[in-house]
């Protein structure tokens, strides 16, 4: 079963990405917010076909995000059903983007575990701080790419990727609960191998 792992998450995530590609709410939102996704997906089997593997953790961590993401991409991330979460903590506003944010950061235990076992580093806090640094800068590009992409397109489609939500500050806030999911992972990394 451990072995097979990421080929089971990988068919998991394609009959996932098939099913919500079936009628969802905007087919515009559904290719802006997929297309970054099936890019990361394939770069990550790209990886696997090369030879580079990672722990079973890093590949659960990593599934978390395209799982997460393609359900966000068929409804558009603020119309996702998540009212039990929202009205479980008190939030006007869908947080379902905003876990999905967080779980950008696990992909810093993938950068550090590279880096650690192909001896790039000389010790681990180096990983640990490269692979935050790593994941705020992808979440700074990805903020610019959701600008650059409402400015072009504008309207509903526009509004519907950018997922601002009348919030003035998303953006940062994005970029932030990115950034926190590195430093979370990264700090159970540190900890799991202290054992």
């Amino acid at each position: 079963m451990k072995k097979y792992l990421p080929h089971i998450l990988l068919s998991i995530y394609l009959i996932e990405a098939i099913v919500a590609g079936i009628n969802p709410y905007s087919r515009s939102v559904w290719f802006a917010e997929n297309i970054p996704i099936i890019l990361l997906v394939l770069f990550i089997v790209i990886l696997y076909k090369r030879g580079v593997r990672f722990s079973n953790t890093a590949y659960i961590l990593m599934f978390i995000l395209p799982f997460w993401h393609t359900i966000g991409g068929h409804y558009t991330f603020e119309r996702v059903p998540f009212d039990f979460f929202n009205n479980l903590f008190g939030y006007s506003r869908n947080m379902f983007d905003r876990i999905g944010h967080f779980t950008v950061g696990f992909y810093a235990l993938p950068i550090i575990e590279y880096l650690v076992s192909r001896g790039l580093v000389a010790k681990r806090a180096i990983a640990v701080t490269y692979a935050i640094f790593a994941i705020a800068f992808v979440a700074v590009f990805y903020e610019w790419t959701e600008w650059w992409y409402a400015e072009l397109y504008g309207g509903e489609s526009g509004l519907a990727f950018l997922g601002s939500q009348g919030d003035i500050w998303d953006a940062q806030k994005d970029m932030l609960l990115d950034t926190l999911g590195a430093v979370a992972i990264s700090i159970f990394y540190l900890i799991s191998k202290k054992k």
